[in-house]
């Protein structure tokens, strides 16, 4: 508020377009059997429950359109438990507010599968699981967005490793555990709060980043035409 009591509109910040790619390190531990894979999964470092789920969207070459993550691909195609790698596989990771909670479930869901086993499943020599964690490395594009309605040319532009840092990384990264997007709308009050929750919405587990962007960009578009043709009414 000014000297005269006017109120004035606080300028955002601009949104700094990053892109993103996986470094993967191998942690020397591996699996042959599925009580090896429980007794790893209760003590290796958070950050490769993380890669085992979301290093596939960024990994070149990775093609397994049944299963979303590397337990439940292991699963079927190593120990050929084909309940197993369903159970595995219908894990969604946005469902859980942190990476232990995911361990959990997933420990809980193996350690189910052995009691209810009367021999324990074993992979052959040439499929153990191996456990990697990763390591993410930024890059500054140099890009800014000033205003939201921006955002539709920009997200359209993205490469798939802006799409993962700012859609899926921001959600361990941020404050509220939320999207790079969604946080910079909220820095201009109430005015996109629907966009806002909009995109908040959209779960980017079972699709590829090329859909996930997709989808932001037919999003952010309607959004953007149907605000524009209500200001002319």
């Amino acid at each position: 508020m000014t000297a005269n009591g006017e109120n004035v509109k606080k300028k955002q910040v601009p949104f700094a377009i990053k892109d993103c790619a996986l470094a993967a390190i191998a942690v020397g531990h591996r699996a042959q059997n599925l009580r090896e894979l429980r007794d790893h999964l209760i003590r290796v470092h958070s950050s490769c429950i993380y890669y085992h789920f979301w290093g596939g969207l960024l990994r070149p070459g990775f093609d397994d359109p049944e299963y979303n993550n590397d337990f439940a691909s292991w699963a079927y195609h190593g120990l050929h438990d084909t309940r197993l790698a369903e159970q595995l596989g219908v894990i969604d990771p946005t469902e859980f507010n942190d990476l232990e909670a995911l361990r959990q479930e997933l420990v809980d869901v193996v350690e189910e599968r052995l009691d209810e086993s009367e021999m324990v499943p074993w992979a052959r020599a040439d499929q153990q699981f191996h456990f990697i964690r990763s390591n993410i490395v930024v890059f500054d594009t140099h890009n800014r967005i000033e205003t939201p309605p921006e955002l539709t040319a920009a997200v359209r532009d993205m490469s798939v490793g802006s799409i993962f840092y700012h859609f899926i990384d921001a959600r361990r990264r941020t404050k509220d555990s939320v999207d790079d997007f969604e946080a910079w709308l909220t820095g201009f009050g109430n005015e996109y709060e629907k966009l806002a929750d909009r995109i908040a919405n959209i779960d980017p587990y079972f699709i590829t980043l090329a859909e996930l962007r997709q989808q932001l960009v037919t999003l952010l578009r309607h959004y953007f035409d149907s605000k524009a043709k209500g200001a002319k009414k």
